[in-house]
């Protein structure tokens, strides 16, 4: 039997409480993330860290006093295992490439969707870079006017479960759409189909627009109808 994958640990720092305090109310959405603190700025982070040691570090860039992207280096020398991942409004080359230099595991923009976010936190806690996809023109500018590659392949965010179909196969969703499809043949609500496959219902809302746009479809009823004829 597989044992459940351990649940990630999470410091927010972030100056704005509103969005602060909504960030977090959406990462405990996630059964296998958990916030253990929240800062305001960099200096009550660095104050936090040492006792928390948490598995990632939310990192805004703009704080009040030390910038987020300087503080880098102070928290991985403070808890060396926690990865920083910046969560900011900042699309500056050189803010993405002083924050990677600096040591973040990441360099992600707040406009990322909440699943994009989840699965960003995954990847960065297993030690795998990541950042926006809309940031890879820039990162590589970037580093190419500092003088080197980056360093380290930066694999950008793309949703989960998009994946093509294999080759051969007459279907045009993936594998997990299949399954959320089924479900839906079935009658399950969203919440329903979450509890069965063990994911969020957002995730859910999400796959079930990308099955409706691929197959041209209208409604959960039309999608019902389909996997009756399709997916025996």
């Amino acid at each position: 039997m597989t044992s459940p994958a351990p649940v990630i640990s999470i410091l927010v720092v972030d100056d704005h409480t509103l969005f602060r305090r909504g960030l977090i109310a959406l990462l405990e959405q996630d059964s296998g993330l958990r916030v253990i603190g929240e800062a305001a700025d960099a200096a009550q982070a660095l104050r936090l860290v040492p006792g928390l040691q948490p598995d990632v570090i939310l990192l805004d860039n703009h704080l009040p006093g030390v910038l987020g992207m300087d503080a880098v280096k102070d928290l991985r020398a403070l808890s060396p295992r926690s990865r920083v991942l910046m969560l900011t409004v900042s699309e500056d080359a050189q803010d993405l490439a002083v924050a990677l230099r600096n040591g973040a595991q990441g360099y992600l923009l707040k406009t990322i969707d909440g699943d994009l976010l989840a699965q960003a936190i995954r990847r960065a806690a297993q030690g795998e870079p990541v950042v926006s996809q809309e940031l890879m023109g820039k990162l590589v500018a970037a580093f190419q006017a500092l003088g080197g590659p980056p360093p380290a392949p930066l694999a950008p965010l793309a949703p989960a479960d998009t994946a093509p179909a294999p080759e051969g196969s007459s279907s045009p969703l993936s594998p997990r759409e299949e399954e959320v499809l089924r479900e839906i043949a079935r009658g399950a609500s969203n919440k329903e189909i979450a509890r069965t496959l063990n994911i969020a219902e957002t995730t859910v809302k999400i796959h079930v627009q990308h099955i409706l746009r691929k197959l041209g479809l209208s409604s959960r009823v039309q999608a019902a109808v389909y996997a009756s004829d399709r997916l025996r």
